[in-house]
């Protein structure tokens, strides 16, 4: 019988707890995203996650113990060799991902690659660098409208992005230049893990501002999912934010995009209003893509409570027989060098209102305790060669 009618899972996306024992082959020794941005902001009100238990998984300094925290909670190691958006959220749903994706982020895109997606596009195209979103439409943005050329652009991350300008270059084709993208970098030796479009407004340096329209254009997962096997199981898969582009819409019954992080709450909130059964797996993405990468400690911080806020309605929405997991998918320290991820530890935090007990778990050894929870929650096998060992026992 199922413990739990609907679980919801919740990815704070970049919210790392402190450094793995093997960060240092990523250069991110010390990094810890969650402790140093509660170290360097002002104030941090976040008393529902405080009641969970997550002061309780690590000291946050301004963010006092809970006396009796109401979740269960404990620390995850990645399994896979990353540090990035599909990587982590591929392992919670059980695969392993042991060769890296490629990134281009010292050289910027082959001659061959960049050739070819001019002559594809029937546009010049410039940038081709690692570079901050921002900055380089601030640089480059005017040419490209002025004389119909294509930014393109990479960063630590194993990515492809192409800006274009809603209103010269128009959704549509900028959609279908990344499709365009997505095709000629499933060749190896180019085979980066998603294509971006990254559409904005304005007409003028200093008055580009980049839009909720963006589009991931990610590979296919390598096998079956946690996933897929709900979905086989005819049980119902609700995805909000960049969930389906990151699993390529692969055991998805249900998608929602969302425009903000807090508008991501909000649809979650929205679904744990309605009936369903099975999962609600959501993705709030402007952590890391608004602070994280940014560097903005203050901001990460800002947003962190503004979730909080949100967190306090969801768990009033919550039934009996439901199950809220929180967690992350990798690390983006915004007090740490550069503006790179960073190889960082993860959270697991569990509430459910039928939890009688609380308290400390063992450290997990990969993401995909979350996935084979979800699987063993609701009587489904685990696709055959994924991984992640259950916890649903423990969660009392």
């Amino acid at each position: 019988m199922e413990k739990f009618n609907r679980v919801f899972i919740i990815v704070l996306d970049s919210l790392g707890i402190g450094p793995m024992a093997d960060s240092g082959k990523f250069g991110d020794e010390g990094a810890d995203t969650l402790g140093h941005l509660a170290d360097a902001a002002e104030h941090l009100h976040i008393p529902n996650l405080r009641r969970l238990g997550l002061a309780n998984l690590k000291p946050l300094g301004k963010v006092p113990q809970a006396e009796k925290p109401e979740g269960y909670y404990m620390r995850m190691n990645e399994a896979s060799n990353g540090k990035d958006t599909m990587t982590g959220h591929w392992e919670m749903m059980g695969i392993h991902t042991t060769k890296p994706f490629i990134t281009f982020t010292e050289t910027g895109f082959p001659d061959e690659l960049i050739a070819a997606l001019e002559e594809r596009t029937g546009r010049e195209i410039i940038g081709n660098r690692s570079a901050s979103g921002t900055e380089i439409l601030d640089e480059l943005a005017e040419q490209e409208i002025r004389e119909n050329k294509l930014i393109v652009y990479t960063s630590a991350d194993s990515v492809l992005q192409i800006c274009g300008n809603e209103e010269t270059m128009g959704l549509s084709e900028l959609y279908r230049f990344c499709g365009i993208a997505r095709e000629l970098t499933m060749k190896d030796e180019w085979r980066v893990g998603r294509v971006i479009a990254r559409p904005y407004v304005g007409m003028r340096r200093g008055e580009f501002s980049r839009t909720a329209n963006r589009r991931d254009y990610a590979l296919e997962p390598p096998g079956p999912t946690v996933l897929n096997a709900l979905k086989d199981a005819g049980l119902d898969v609700i995805s909000v934010g960049k969930i389906n582009d990151i699993f390529v819409g692969s055991g998805i019954t249900e998608s929602h995009h969302s425009d903000s992080s807090v508008h991501g709450m909000e649809q979650t909130i929205e679904a744990a209003g309605r009936d369903f059964h099975g999962l609600c797996f959501t993705n709030l993405v402007d952590f890391d893509a608004l602070w994280g990468h940014r560097r903005n400690p203050a901001g990460y911080a800002a947003e962190l409570e503004r979730f909080d806020e949100k967190l306090g309605v969801l768990l009033g929405e919550l039934r009996e027989r439901d199950l809220l997991i929180l967690t992350a998918d990798h690390g983006n320290d915004p007090t740490y060098r550069g503006t790179d991820h960073t190889r960082e530890q993860t959270p697991f935090v569990a509430y459910g209102p039928s939890f009688s007990g609380s308290g400390l778990l063992d450290t997990a050894d990969s993401f995909g305790v979350i996935g084979a929870t979800v699987a063993e929650n609701f009587g489904v096998a685990m696709p055959e060669g994924t991984i992640g060992t259950s916890v649903l026992d423990r969660l009392i």
